[in-house]
């Protein structure tokens, strides 16, 4: 996907010299080197992302080591590689007071190239934050890429506006070279050579901007270009066909271009925000949890706990050790050479955290909204400060928590009504033409929220047909607008989720809601009664992996996490419940097909294995070019036990696409999601502890309606 300014001209960007694209990139993106909240802090918490100064000092460390002794070595991927899990529950919940907490140890993890090899280092960093020194080194033999840099995909798009055959390609189009631009998509894999002997190549297309900002929209279609990464040269050019470039006309979303906006809105909090942000560890009404920044993942939720106000004082509740989108996969299901190989891995390809620009206060966010920064290591390995990356706010959106209205007495009617406020934790991932708003939203009842929407831009392909009569063959999408064809594709939002409920040690349960005929044998659960039929519930308890996979739409059932060592009064083992809420879908493609072998978690939403450490990414470390072999699907093949262990829940979410013209020339927000409920996690409502909030009269002087 194009990498792409905010405030310069592409045009000027690709112009400028190789050894230029690390300023460029600062200015590009209005980068600081500032420290970032946590820094202020003498004693970090154990799971803060690196801050400026330490991705400073690991840089320093690994430059100076001669482990790696080649050059030029470029930064790909610098991380919080964080505690071992036991320690920092213990930090977290040992119980002593935050000045007394042991100091953890930091360190870092770096995926960097050099030589024309990949190589992962860990590194331990001081706790000053001021040195550091490498730990570990290993070269990675088997097949995949790491995360593509920005920098090199600058680099890259640079090179088509010299290359002579493309020149001429464009001449005999008819379009004006001052209108190209270019963008950089990963190959995938579809067989042949794999691991070291493999090249790290990618694929550009170009398109056509114009007078329009969307150039998504007129897609230079035919051309292929192969860029070695490494080499940073064209290897591959191939002009097949020729198709008209769509129009412009029409395609422009930006204000101005389009109709009046409408009346503005605000939200008003006259009392003041009612959450609090220490760092990097945000508390509001009976919810606990960190919020950590990742280049990779993006945003990242940990140590979150419910306070439970009918225990005793101040007890925190474990919910989450740990979770984040660990992946999205997109396929596009046109098989033509400049399409089959579009199945990107957008985060371990891209970079989720790479690709998150800073929110617009009032529009991302609403005006009650904070804001935290996300730092990350460019290609040179400096920092980078990513100012107003994640937004936290309180979401009044006029939905009730609960209520009830009793008119059974006689002389009076009753009636108890909560609103329901909830924090919403928001980031907006933009790779490329696409857009992907990912919200964590905190309940008061115990609930976590997990809500995708989609917007931004369709892919499209040009072709020569002007109106749906003329197709006569299978398009591969829909025809959405003049010699413009949006393909059809997928979307999945592979989450990584280790719960932890009340403890480490959980079970995977499956509630299967079964059909029985009244046969009127009390023994077998009927009754003389005239009622033929009723359900009840199978309740089946995961031993290993393969018991953990779930396809949420093949039987109605309840999927729970629960704790068999700890049960409410009434002796019911506590848990959380996994309630799908829209885009449920699961691949269609074929099993032996090379994307589905890379990404073949996709078949079912349901994953459950047993807690490791650096089982983090389900298409794994090494994404770019994978295969397959290192991929939650390859984990699970093992097997292993998952009843009453640390285990940990993924969950996929899905959407096909088949585009309609109103999703042109830019798409409106497409939301799916899924819940984590409590399920006898309290002894009761938990939200009856929490007070009515005052009732404000709604009247203002703004009101143009009639008071009759």
């Amino acid at each position: 996907m194009l990498v792409r300014s905010q405030h310069s001209p592409f045009k000027q960007m690709a112009q400028m010299s190789h050894h230029m694209l690390p300023v460029l990139v600062a200015a590009v993106l209005s980068i600081t080197a500032a420290a970032s909240a946590a820094s202020s802090h003498s004693h970090p918490h154990p799971l803060d992302p690196l801050t400026p100064d330490e991705i400073t000092a690991v840089r320093a460390a690994v430059l100076a080591s001669p482990r790696v002794p080649a050059r030029p070595l470029t930064f790909h991927y610098v991380g919080l590689d964080e505690p071992d899990k036991p320690d920092v529950l213990a930090y977290a919940y040992g119980g002593s007071g935050s000045s007394s907490r042991p100091l953890l140890p930091r360190r870092a993890l770096v995926i960097a190239r050099a030589g024309g090899q990949s190589h992962e280092l860990r590194v331990s960093v001081a706790s000053n934050g001021t040195s550091a020194a490498v730990l570990s080194h290993a070269v990675h033999s088997g097949a995949g890429f790491p995360v593509l840099t920005l920098e090199e995909q600058f680099a890259a798009v640079a090179l088509p506006q010299a290359y002579p055959p493309f020149v001429e390609s464009v001449r005999r189009r008819g379009v004006d070279m001052d209108d190209v631009l270019c963008a950089v998509f990963p190959v995938g894999w579809f067989g042949g050579r794999a691991g070291t002997t493999a090249k790290r190549v990618a694929k550009m297309l170009c398109f056509v901007a114009g007078p329009t900002a969307n150039f998504y929209a007129r897609p230079i279609e035919g051309i292929t270009m192969v860029v070695d990464l490494d080499a940073m040269a064209i290897v591959g050019y191939r002009d097949r066909v020729t198709y008209p470039v769509p129009k412009a006309e029409g395609t422009d979303y930006r204000a101005g271009k389009t109709g009046p906006p409408l009346a503005p809105g605000v939200a008003v909090q006259p009392e003041g925000r009612g959450f609090h942000i220490d760092g990097h560890v945000v508390r509001w009404a009976n919810w606990e949890f960190h919020v950590g920044f990742d280049m990779r993942a993006g945003t990242v939720i940990s140590l979150a706990s419910v306070h439970d106000h009918d225990a005793d004082a101040g007890t925190r509740r474990r919910v989450l050790y740990r979770g984040f989108v660990s992946e999205i996969f997109v396929p596009y299901m046109d098989p033509v050479e400049e399409w089959y190989y579009r199945t990107f891995l957008d985060a371990g390809e891209y970079g989720l955290g790479l690709w998150a620009f800073p929110l617009q206060p009032g529009a991302d966010c609403p005006a009650n909204a904070a804001y935290l920064d996300g730092s990350y290591a460019g290609q040179d390995g400096k920092p980078v400060g990513g100012e107003n990356r994640i937004c936290v706010f309180e979401r009044y959106a006029g939905d009730v928590a609960w209520r009830h209205t009793e008119a059974g007495f006689p002389d009076r009617l009753i009636t108890e009504v909560r609103p329901d406020v909830t924090l919403v934790v928001r980031m907006v991932v933009s790779p490329g033409n696409y857009d992907y708003i990912l919200d964590w939203e905190f309940k008061t009842s115990g609930s976590i929220k997990f809500v995708v929407s989609l917007t931004g831009l369709l892919e499209v392909k040009g072709t020569s047909y002007t109106h749906a009569d003329e197709i006569t063959v299978d398009a591969h999408g829909s025809l959405v607008s003049e010699n413009t064809i949006a393909v059809y594709h997928d979307h999945y939002v592979t989450y990584h989720l280790d719960l932890d409920i009340d403890g480490t040690n959980n079970s995977f349960v499956k509630n299967i809601i079964t059909a029985k005929r009244n046969t009127g044998d009390p023994a077998t659960g009927g009754a003389g009664t005239p009622r033929r039929s009723y359900w009840t519930v199978r309740r089946e308890v995961a031993e290993t992996e393969a018991d953990g996979q779930a396809d949420v739409n093949a039987a109605p059932a309840d999927l729970l996490l629960v704790n068999p060592g700890k049960k409410t009064r009434m002796g019911n083992e506590v848990g959380y419940r996994l309630i799908p809420s829209g885009a449920t879908a699961a691949s269609v493609l074929a099993d032996d097909d090379y994307p589905q072998r890379r990404a073949s978690y996709t078949k079912k939403q349901v994953w459950v294995t047993p807690y490791s450490k650096s089982e983090k990414w389900a298409s794994g470390l090494f994404a770019d070019q994978s295969t397959g072999a290192d991929s939650l699907t390859a984990w699970s093949r093992r097997n292993r036990g998952i009843r009453d262990q640390d285990i940990v829940l993924w969950y996929t979410l899905g959407l096909h696409h088949i585009p309609y013209q109103e999703d042109f020339p830019v798409m409106p927000t497409l939301s799916g999601g899924f819940e984590l409920r409590p399920s006898n996690f309290f002894e009761r409502n938990p939200i009856l502890k929490i007070g009515r909030p005052p009732i404000r009269s709604s009247a203002s002087g703004n009101c143009s309606c009639d008071a009759r």
